[in-house]
């Protein structure tokens, strides 16, 4: 079992910057990959980024690519989701998940894959 915990999310300008962390605890081993996926009120989850368990191969949806980036401290097990440039439309609810099936992490672009999720953090961009 693992628990993700999600921080670093609040109220920011168009154009500005958060970092979102995700720390994980409990039975560590034998994970593969980690992402970040977001939910808009009134719309269905979907994938933002994602990389190796060890924090490479970042792989991002090409709504972020280019203001996003995705790192990993393994000595704190920590996985980070650094967001410049903000806009209004990346207002939601980020959720970090885990996996424990060795997907490529290009298959989490699909929405799937992720077997432990945390609760949540959330971002809100003004215009």
């Amino acid at each position: 079992q693992v628990q993700l915990v999600e921080s670093g999310g609040g109220l920011v300008q168009a154009g500005g910057s958060l970092r979102l962390s995700c720390a994980a605890s409990g039975r560590l081993f034998g994970y593969y990959g980690m992402g970040w996926f977001r939910q808009a009120p009134g719309k269905e989850r979907e994938f933002v980024a994602a990389c190796t368990w060890g924090g490479s191969r970042p792989y991002f949806t090409d709504s972020v690519k280019g203001r996003f980036t995705i790192s990993k401290d393994n000595a704190k097990n920590t996985m980070y989701l650094q967001m410049n440039s903000l806009k209004p439309e990346d207002t939601a609810v980020y959720y970090c998940g885990a996996d424990t099936s060795g997907y490529r992490v290009s298959y989490y672009s699909s929405g799937n894959g992720m077997d432990y999720w945390g609760k949540g953090t959330l971002v809100t961009v003004s215009s």
